[in-house]
Order: structure tokens, then C-alpha cells, then sequence
């Protein structure tokens, strides 16, 4: 079936005039009236009936034409339809985020990326730890990840977005809670609270290599899964956790954000998708979130 001629149909039919059909399709009439006889041939049934003064449309004909008319709808919103879907308008993405990230940039980032992708149909994955981003990346369980560095698997495409500085969360009747900043020397003798998979946690990395700089291995009270729960602890007076600056964010009675001044008391927020995937919204909502974060980045090294 050639659309073109059915184009040529519901032309002549609406108008009941090859004439002004012909002057719609910007065509001569001669070419008009031979697509019209080569469709009622294929079909092997008379659409229109003509006479020197007339055209109307037979039973048949009628019919066709509320049929052709739907065919050529679907066409042209499939048209529409693949044109936003290479121009990265439409899709689905699901996003992991660290702890961080959940608590102080997840609603500004889901209402930019809502706002500047609204085609696109977002889901987010919150309190997600580095190495879960990871293999959950690998697996196509999430499409993008916003992840603390260092990332080292070469499957993933990374770039950093900002870098934060480290806080220290104490419960709110600790000495620390009145100074404006600590040294990591200072948490010698503190339990720490960390997450569960330590030896994979790049927080953890990164406490074991401040500790081990200022002379002290760090002593671990407690293992939680989640940023909300680590926090929970520190305000129910278990222990003291080293945490991005955004973390603060999550405020709850009982525990104060003290900054670490140490110079490496810094991390790097990155956004990761897997290595070779080019869909149009991918890119697209991966340039948004770059542009969202960046927006918002605090400078590490104020005081």
C-alpha cells in the first residue's frame, strides 16, 4: 500500500473535487486521477463515483476513507513520536543516588530534570552505596548514578561534577558540638559509625586514609546500611560518622555538623552511566543533572 495515494484519497474525498484536491496536494490533476484509479485497482473495488459535475463517495468508499484517515494520524504521530525520541525528548530513566545525594539535592533534581525533560519518565533509587551503584549500572537496574570517586570499573563513563568537603555528625551534647571545625587528629579517640561493606565504601576509604595521616587507625562502634540510619545513631549517641558536607542537609534533633579542616578532608561527587550507551534522553538527562549539580555546588573550600 503506497500512502502517498492514500493521501491522494482522503484529499479528493474530503474535498469532492479533484480540482481543489490536486491544488491541496500541490499537484497536477492528471497524476491525481491515476493515483486513484491505481488504488481502486489494487483494492479491487470502486471508491468514487465521477461524473462532469460531481464526485461523492461510493459505500465502499466511505468506509476507506474513515480507515485511511486513521492510518495516516497513526503515521504522522509516529513520525512525531521517533522525532522526540531521537531528539531525546521522551524515554524512561531510573537514577541511583548516593545518601548524600538523597537528602540534599534529590528535590531540586527531579523537579529540574521534570521541568527541563518533561517527556522524559524519571524513577529514583535513594540511600544506594557506591559499589551497589555500580553493579546495579552493570545490570541495567538503574541508567545513571550520582557516586562518590574514586570509580575504577572501565564499563562506566564518569565525570566528576564538585567537590565536597567532609563533616564530622557528633551528637548534639558533645564537646565538638560547639567548635566550628575539628582536625581528623581530633577523632582519635571518637567510635565511629559507618556503613555496612566498609572495606567497599569509598567513605570508608577515605576515613581510613585521613585516620592513617594523622596516626590513628579509627575505632568502628557500629555498621548501618543507610545515611538516615548512621545519622539516627549519631543523635542517639553511639558514635561519630565522617559524612559529605550535604548530609547536613538531613537535620534531626540531637546531632550538629562540625567541619573537618584538614586540606584532603574533600570528596568528589560524580555522575556515571554505563560506558557505549548513547540514547538521545540518556545524554540528554545526563547533561541536565551535570548542569542541576553544578548549579548548586558549594565552594570546598569556604570556610
Amino acid at each position: 500500500m503506497n500512502l502517498r495515494r492514500l493521501e491522494c484519497f482522503v484529499a479528493v474525498a474530503e474535498e469532492l473535487h479533484f480540482g481543489r484536491a490536486a491544488d491541496r496536494l500541490h499537484m497536477a490533476q492528471p497524476p491525481l486521477s491515476q493515483q486513484i484509479a491505481r488504488l481502486e485497482s489494487e483494492l479491487g473495488v470502486q471508491l468514487l463515483r465521477r461524473s462532469t459535475r460531481r464526485v461523492a463517495l461510493t459505500e465502499a468508499g466511505a468506509a476507506y476513507l474513515d480507515r485511511a484517515r486513521r492510518i495516516l494520524a497513526e503515521v504522522d504521530e509516529a513520525g512525531y513520536e521517533a522525532r522526540l525520541v531521537a531528539g531525546g525528548s521522551v524515554g524512561r530513566l531510573a537514577i541511583g543516588c548516593v545518601g548524600s545525594v538523597t537528602y540534599s539535592l534529590l528535590p531540586t533534581l527531579a523537579r529540574g530534570l521534570s521541568d527541563e525533560l518533561p517527556g522524559v519518565e524519571f524513577a529514583f533509587r535513594g540511600e544506594m552505596l557506591v559499589p551497589d551503584q555500580v553493579a546495579a549500572l552493570r545490570s541495567g537496574a538503574i541508567d545513571v548514578a550520582l557516586l562518590r570517586l574514586p570509580v575504577t570499573d572501565e564499563k562506566l563513563s564518569v565525570r566528576s561534577l564538585r567537590r565536597e568537603r567532609l563533616v564530622v555528625a557528633v551528637p548534639g551534647d558533645h564537646p565538638f558540638a560547639r567548635r566550628d571545625h575539628v582536625s581528623v587528629s581530633d577523632l582519635r579517640d571518637e567510635p565511629f559509625i559507618v556503613h555496612s561493606g566498609r572495606r567497599e565504601s569509598v567513605m570508608f576509604g577515605k576515613l581510613i586514609s585521613l585516620s592513617r595521616s594523622a596516626g590513628f587507625t579509627p575505632r568502628i562502634r557500629h555498621e548501618v546500611d543507610e545515611t538516615s540510619t548512621l545519622v539516627t545513631l549519631v543523635a542517639g549517641g553511639l558514635g561519630v560518622a565522617l559524612v559529605p558536607e550535604p548530609v547536613s542537609a538531613l537535620r534531626l534533633g540531637g546531632v550538629a555538623y562540625v567541619r573537618v579542616s584538614d586540606r584532603e578532608a574533600v570528596t568528589e561527587l560524580a555522575v556515571a552511566y554505563l560506558r557505549g550507551r548513547r540514547e538521545p534522553h540518556l545524554i540528554r538527562s545526563v547533561a541536565a543533572v551535570e548542569r542541576i549539580v553544578v548549579a548548586r555546588s558549594p565552594d570546598p573550600d569556604a570556610s
